[in-house]
This record gives C-alpha cells, sequence and structure tokens, in this order.
C-alpha cells in the first residue's frame, strides 16, 4: 500500500516532466501508462503522479478533473515539501541543469510547541510551474527566545 497522500500533478508535456522529475530531481517510475500520458514516480519514499493534461475542451467521460480553469505556473497557492537524504548535491544537480530556483538553498527553524524543528531547504519551479521545496532535516532544538 503507498503513502496516504499522492499528490497527482497535470502537466503540458509529459514527455519533459518525466525527463525533469528522473533525470534531474532522481525520482524514478514506478509504474507508468504512456498511452494515457500517466506516470507514478518515487524517491526516497516520496510519491507523486504525473498526468498529462489533455488540450482542447473536456470530453464526456475525461479523467481529467480540474475545479476551474488552470493555467501557468500550475503550482499558484501550493508547494510540495519532499524530504531527501542529500539536499546540497540535489540543489547542485537542479542548478546545473539551469532549473529555476525559487528559494536559494537555506537553514530554517520553525516553531512546532515547546521546541523547533529544523530544514536545510529549497525551492525549485518544475516545467509546469509547481513549487517543490526539497529538505533535509536539521533535527529538533528547544525554543530559541
Amino acid at each position: 500500500m503507498g503513502n496516504a497522500l499522492v499528490p497527482e500533478l497535470y502537466c503540458t508535456d509529459i514527455d519533459r516532466s518525466l525527463a525533469f522529475y528522473t533525470g534531474v530531481l532522481g525520482f524514478h517510475v514506478r509504474y507508468a501508462r504512456p498511452e494515457e500520458g500517466f506516470a507514478y514516480l518515487e524517491r526516497e519514499g516520496a510519491e507523486l503522479m504525473l498526468d498529462r493534461l489533455a488540450s482542447g475542451p473536456a470530453v464526456a467521460g475525461s479523467r481529467t478533473w480540474l475545479a476551474g480553469p488552470i493555467a501557468h505556473p500550475f503550482g499558484r497557492g501550493i508547494n510540495l515539501q519532499i524530504r531527501v537524504a542529500d539536499v546540497d548535491g540535489l540543489h547542485r544537480a537542479a542548478r546545473a541543469a539551469g532549473t529555476t530556483i525559487f528559494l536559494e538553498m537555506e537553514e530554517k527553524w520553525y516553531r512546532a510547541g515547546t521546541h523547533e524543528v529544523g530544514n536545510r531547504q529549497f525551492i525549485l519551479l518544475d516545467p509546469d510551474g509547481y513549487l517543490l521545496r526539497f529538505y533535509q532535516d536539521l533535527g529538533r532544538r528547544p525554543l530559541v527566545a
């Protein structure tokens, strides 16, 4: 059984997105349905689905589920946080590939109740404008006054 939450991202060009997610970001394809423009990806336990966005008007029986019009960048209003073992290596690979970096590498501590949790993180945009926040866990510490 997979994760309890697996986002499905619509893509304008499934081949371009697959090349980006597998070639640049290090995901691998768990399974795919090329005839439907669909792929299920995984990296270090993080799972997501890519689905080709049908062009033209919706067709009866279509499996494209949109609550409203979609326009680039697709990731408005959401970012997907993805834990990785080597965030610095992934950051170098993303920069070398010419990926658009939305937030440069930082160390950020967040209050979580009576302590803080730390992330070493950066955010990039995928080819369709989805915001992907890759992070490495820095652990926890007492609240800093």
